[in-house]
């Protein structure tokens, strides 16, 4: 028998679909270019010449290819040692942050815990109200952190809002894994080890992606508790204050914008430098997100099975 081959099913687009298809692709275009073009204008002007980008007109390429505005940016022993202070503290709050915040959400994700409901509404309490930024600065004075760089770590190693993220996925593992585990001999430390943070992945991608964040894009911190110690400061605190600086037309430790104005030629600005510290700020975080996105929609689902 001769077999005749089957012709595959074209999709037949009506002129309603292709007018619709056509809206959606402009759609998606404007907001990719307009999500995605701040990013890439900071980045043609960290390029350019700092003098030349005072004359605007700057907006697909850089007009004056430079590096000298990452050169002088390195070359600053203040900005090196913001850069150090900042990936020490996500680094280590990240990890710390992490670590106690699962502890805490390991335990209260069973429901036979002792006084769980006391300690569930007191957290509920404390997430909802605080005492007030003087009293909780008094607190660190009275336990010595203030100009400390734990300063940075201690304070946010434990979360509630993330602990109750991680209670919604720890009670959505099978508790035969445990029952399981336990008939074997095993005690809880080790199914946390062993099990749970295995299977957690997800959830473990999720917190270390906010927890880096905030830590990494923290400044008022630093400036309401590092005062005194120009080494811990942070360099989302410096940019910041460059930005300051920039608006108000006040010169803090670079050539302010004035002088360009007055004839200076300098390939180097303020306003160059800022663009430069911009970048290289984000720059981490643009490496780091691709490889945790593929837990990141996983871990935000699963942790809201059980809200």
């Amino acid at each position: 028998m001769i077999g005749i081959p089957r012709q595959k099913n074209a999709i037949r687009h009506t002129p309603e679909d292709r007018i619709i298809n056509t809206m959606i692709i402009i759609l998606t275009t404007f907001v990719f270019i307009v999500t995605v073009y701040p990013f890439y204008y900071v980045l043609i002007m960290s390029f350019n010449n700092g003098n030349d980008a005072m004359r605007g007109g700057i907006y697909l390429w850089p007009r004056v290819f430079t590096m000298e505005n990452y050169g002088q940016f390195l070359n600053d022993s203040k900005w090196i040692s913001a850069i150090f202070v900042s990936f020490a503290r996500t680094v280590l709050g990240t990890g710390l942050g992490v670590l106690f915040t699962c502890m805490v959400a390991y335990a209260m994700s069973f429901e036979d815990l002792k006084l769980r409901k006391f300690y569930y509404g007191i957290m509920i309490i404390c997430m909802y109200f605080s005492g007030g930024l003087i009293p909780y600065y008094l607190t660190l004075r009275q336990i010595g952190l203030l100009n400390n760089f734990l300063v940075y770590i201690i304070p946010m190693m434990f979360s509630i809002y993330y602990m109750i993220l991680a209670i919604s996925f720890f009670q959505a593992i099978p508790r035969t894994l445990y029952e399981s585990a336990y008939l074997d001999g095993a005690n809880d430390a080790y199914i946390y080890v062993k099990i749970v943070l295995p299977l957690s992945l997800p959830l473990l991608a999720t917190l270390a992606l906010f927890m880096a964040v905030n830590q990494w894009n923290s400044w008022m911190d630093t400036a309401f508790y590092c005062t005194g110690q120009k080494n811990l400061r942070t360099l989302a605190y410096l940019l910041r204050d460059l930005i300051v600086s920039n608006e108000t037309g006040v010169q803090r430790g670079w050539q302010a914008i004035s002088d360009v104005a007055a004839g200076k030629m300098k390939a180097v600005t303020s306003k160059s430098i800022q663009m430069a510290a911009m970048m290289i700020s984000i720059l981490p975080i643009i490496c780091v997100y691709p490889f945790l996105q593929k837990y990141f929609v996983s871990g935000i689902m699963l942790g809201a099975v059980k809200g």
